[in-house]
C-alpha cells in the first residue's frame, strides 16, 4: 500500500527538512517554500495530499492567505490543515481556526508531539471520510428504498391493468429527461434539483387511482363505451382523493406534488381535458411534464388494445394535437431529447433481471402482507451506535444522548464510569441514582432550557452542581436540542457533554504553560523570550545585558550515529544545564533544532560568567562529546532592539563557524574565545 503523502509549506529550508525527518518513514513528503507554491502544488495534485502542514508567517504569500484560498476552492473540506508557527498569541490562532485549521503546533517542533498530531488529524479526517461516505451511502439507500416502495405500489396498479410493468420507470425516466432540459430552455419555470426529485418520484404515483377501477374495464382490449370512459376517467380523481385523505403528511412537498400529477395529467394546455378542464398555466408544471411522459409512453408501448407505435411517429402525433394540445416548450423539449431517450427506454427494457425482481416483489406483496425492518437498516443503525460510542469513549468525556419520550439518559461508557452510574437509565427524573448525581430541580432547569431552544438556536450552555466521586463540583453542559422534521417540530431530546470545571481550568493553565515553554526542553518558548527581552530593552534604565546566541556542533552526527532518542537527551542536557548556570531573572530559550539563545544582565565584567557557562554546555555528554558555537554581543556597547542585537550575535556565531566551532565570539572583537 503507498503511504499518504504530506504537503510542508515554510519559507524555511530548515524547518521542511526537520519536519521532513520526523515524518517521512510514514509519509511521502511534498515540499513548498512560499504560499504561492502551495497553491500551485494544490492546483496541480490535490488528491495526491492528504494532509498540510503550514506555516503563517511566509514572504508573496502567507499562511492565512493560503486558507482564504483553500476555503474558496473547497479544499479546506478534504484536505486537513495544520498551522506551523512561531506566533502563538491567541488572535493568531482563532484566525487559523476560523480560516478551517483543525489544529496547531508551535515552533520549535517537538517529535512525539508533531507526529502525534499528525498521525491523530490524519486518522480523524480518515474516520470522518468514512462517517460522510457511510452518511451519503445510507441517504442514498433511504432514497431508493422510498423511490422502490413508490414504484412497488405503481407497480401493483399496472399489474392489475395487465401491462409490463416498465410503463412506471419509463414516466420516470421521460419526467426527469424533459424537466432538466425545460430549466435548461426556459427560466419562466424556477424548478430547483430537489423539485425536480421530487416531481420525478411523484409521477411513479400518477395512475395509482386505477386501483379502483374494475378490471374488466381496465384490461378492456377494445374501445371504452361512454359509460365505462366516464368511470375509467374517475382514477384521476379517486388518485388524488387517496392522497387528500391521508392522515398525516398531507403538506409534505411530494405528497403536494403526487395529488397534482395524480388529479391533473390527464388535462390538456388547450382546456379539453378531465377531470377539471384546467387551460394552459393553470395545469401545474408536474402535472404538464408528467401528462406528456405518460403519452409518450402509451404510444411507445404494446398495450392490449392496440400495437406500439415507432418513437419517431409517436413524437409526431404529439406535435400534431392528436393526443391533445401540449405546452409548446415541452414539445420542443420532447423533440430536443428524443436521440437520447430512445436509447435510455431501450437500456431500461434489457434490465429483465431487475424487472424480474421487481414483478416478483409486487407479486409477493399482492400475495402476503407482512411487512417487517428489514435487517441491513437494523445492522446500519447499529453501527452507526458503535462509532458513536467508540467516539465518545476515546474522548474521555462525560457524553449523553437524552430522550424524552420515553425518558432516557444513555451515557457514554467513560461518562457512566466517571459518574458511578449505570449506561441507560431509564426515567431519569425518578431515578435515585441520577438525583445524587444531578439534583432534581437542576435537572430539571436543564430541561426548561432544552424547552426554551428551537430547530434555528439549539444550543444550550450553562454551569450546574454536580456529585462527582463523592464530591459537589461545579460542572459545565453544553448540549444540542434535538427537534424532529414534524410540522410543527417537536422537541425530542438532546444530546451533549458534561464538563468538570476544575478539569477545564487544569487543561486552559497547563495549555498556557505547553504555549509559553517548549515542550521538549521545558526553556521558554521562543516568541514569550523574544518578547521578555524587548520589554527589558525598552525600559533603557541604564542596566547592561549580555545576549547570546548558539547552536550544537555536530548535532546531526549525534542524531545519525546514536539516534533520534539520544539527541533530544542532549537538548534536555543543554537546557538542564543553563538552567543550573543562570539566575531566576535570566532569560533562556530554545530557537528550534539545536539553537539556543541566553540573556542575561551583568555590572562589571560578564566574561567570567560567560566562561562558566560556556565550559559546563561543552562538559561532553556519556559518550558524546559536545561542542558549541556561540556568538555574544552587549548591550552597553551596541544599544538597540532585540532585532538589532540579535543580527550581531548571529553575525559573531558565524565568525565561529568560520574559524573553525567550538568556542565564542563577541560581536566587535577581533579574535574567537
Amino acid at each position: 500500500m503507498s503511504k499518504r503523502s504530506i504537503l510542508i509549506v515554510d519559507d524555511s529550508e530548515l524547518n521542511r527538512a526537520l519536519l521532513s525527518d520526523m515524518l517521512e518513514n510514514d509519509y511521502d513528503i511534498i515540499e513548498a517554500e512560499n504560499g504561492s507554491e502551495a497553491i500551485r502544488i494544490l492546483h496541480e495534485r490535490e488528491l495526491e495530499i492528504s494532509l498540510m502542514l503550514l506555516d503563517i508567517v511566509m514572504p508573496e504569500m502567507n499562511g492565512f492567505e493560503v486558507l482564504e484560498v483553500m476555503n474558496q476552492k473547497d479544499w479546506i473540506k478534504s484536505i486537513p490543515v495544520i498551522m506551523i508557527s512561531a506566533e502563538t498569541s491567541s488572535t493568531s490562532i482563532d484566525r487559523a481556526y476560523d480560516l478551517g485549521a483543525v489544529d496547531y503546533i508551535s515552533r520549535p517542533f517537538d517529535e512525539r508531539t508533531v507526529k502525534h498530531r499528525v498521525n491523530s488529524n490524519f486518522m480523524l479526517s480518515l474516520r470522518q471520510a468514512e462517517m460522510t461516505e457511510l452518511l451519503s451511502s445510507q441517504i442514498y439507500q433511504k432514497e431508493k428504498d422510498n423511490s422502490l416502495m413508490i414504484e412497488i405500489l405503481s407497480h401493483i396498479v399496472e399489474f392489475r391493468n395487465g401491462e409490463s410493468g416498465l410503463h412506471v420507470i419509463n414516466v420516470n425516466t421521460i419526467t426527469k429527461m424533459l424537466l432538466e432540459a425545460l430549466v435548461k430552455k426556459t427560466d419562466k419555470y424556477p424548478l430547483t434539483n430537489q423539485d425536480i426529485r421530487t416531481i420525478v418520484t411523484a409521477s411513479a404515483l400518477h395512475d395509482i387511482g386505477k386501483i379502483s377501477v374494475p378490471s374488466e374495464i381496465l384490461n378492456k382490449p377494445g374501445r371504452f363505451t361512454p359509460e365505462e370512459f366516464a368511470i375509467m376517467k374517475q382514477h384521476t380523481v379517486e388518485g388524488s382523493n387517496m392522497l387528500d385523505a391521508l392522515p398525516f403528511h398531507k403538506d409534505d412537498p411530494l405528497v403536494k406534488v403526487s395529488y397534482e400529477i395524480c388529479r391533473w395529467h390527464h388535462e390538456r394546455y388547450d382546456g379539453r381535458g378531465y377531470p377539471d378542464g384546467l387551460v394552459g398555466e393553470a395545469i401545474p408544471i408536474s402535472a404538464q411534464v408528467v401528462a406528456m411522459a405518460d403519452v409518450y409512453d402509451a404510444l411507445t408501448a404494446e398495450r392490449c388494445y392496440k400495437p406500439k407505435i415507432e418513437p419517431d411517429k409517436a413524437v409526431q402525433m404529439i406535435m400534431n394535437g392528436e393526443c391533445g394540445q401540449f405546452n409548446p416548450i415541452l414539445t420542443e423539449c420532447l423533440l430536443e431529447i428524443l436521440p437520447r431517450l430512445k436509447t435510455e427506454l431501450k437500456a431500461l427494457s434489457l434490465e429483465s433481471n431487475t424487472e424480474a425482481k421487481l414483478q416478483e416483489t409486487v407479486k409477493q406483496i399482492l400475495k402476503n402482507d407482512s411487512n417487517g425492518v428489514s435487517d441491513r437498516s437494523i445492522t446500519l443503525l447499529e453501527k452507526e451506535r458503535q462509532k458513536f460510542q467508540y467516539l465518545s469513549d476515546i474522548s474521555l468525556e462525560i457524553t449523553f444522548d437524552y430522550t424524552l419520550v420515553p425518558e432516557i439518559m444513555v451515557l457514554s461508557d467513560f461518562g457512566a464510569k466517571r459518574l458511578e452510574l449505570p449506561v441507560r437509565i431509564a426515567d431519569p427524573s425518578k431515578s435515585d441514582a441520577w438525583n445524587k448525581i444531578f439534583k432534581p430541580e437542576d435537572f430539571a432547569r436543564f430541561k426548561d432550557l432544552l424547552g426554551h431552544t428551537n430547530p434555528a438556536n439549539s444550543v444550550v450552555i450553562d454551569k450546574f452542581k454536580f456529585n462527582i466521586g463523592g464530591e459537589e463540583k461545579w460542572g459545565k453542559v453544553i448540549a444540542k436540542a434535538m427537534w424532529s422534521d414534524a410540522e410543527p417540530p417537536q422537541l425530542e431530546g438532546a444530546i451533549g457533554k458534561i464538563i468538570d470545571v476544575d478539569d477545564e481550568v487544569k487543561a486552559m493553565a497547563d495549555f498556557e504553560r505547553r504555549a509559553n515553554h517548549d515542550a521538549k526542553t521545558g526553556l521558554f518558548n521562543y516568541n514569550v523570550a523574544k518578547k521578555h527581552i524587548d520589554m527589558e530593552l525598552a525600559m533603557n534604565d541604564g542596566t547592561k545585558y549580555v545576549l547570546a546566541m548558539f547552536d550544537l556542533d555536530n548535532f546531526k552526527q549525534a542524531n545519525d550515529v546514536y539516534g533520534h532518542l539520544f539527541g533530544d537527551e542532549i537538548l534536555m542536557a543543554i537546557a538542564d544545564r543553563l538552567r543550573k548556570n543562570m539566575r531566576s531573572t535570566d532569560i533562556a530559550s530554545r530557537m528550534g533544532g539545536d539553537e539556543f539563545i541566553f540573556f542575561m544582565e551583568y555590572s562589571g565584567n560578564y566574561e567570567p560568567q560567560i566562561k562558566r557557562i560556556f565550559k559546563n554546555l561543552t562538559q561532553p555528554y556519556k559518550e558524546f562529546n559536545i561542542g558549541v558555537s556561540m556568538g555574544i554581543v552587549t548591550s552597553d556597547r551596541y544599544n538597540g532592539n532585540y532585532d538589532d542585537l540579535f543580527a550581531m550575535a548571529d553575525e559573531a556565531m558565524y565568525i565561529v563557524k568560520k574559524n573553525g566551532k567550538n568556542s565564542y565570539h563577541v560581536y566587535g572583537s577581533d579574535e574567537n574565545k
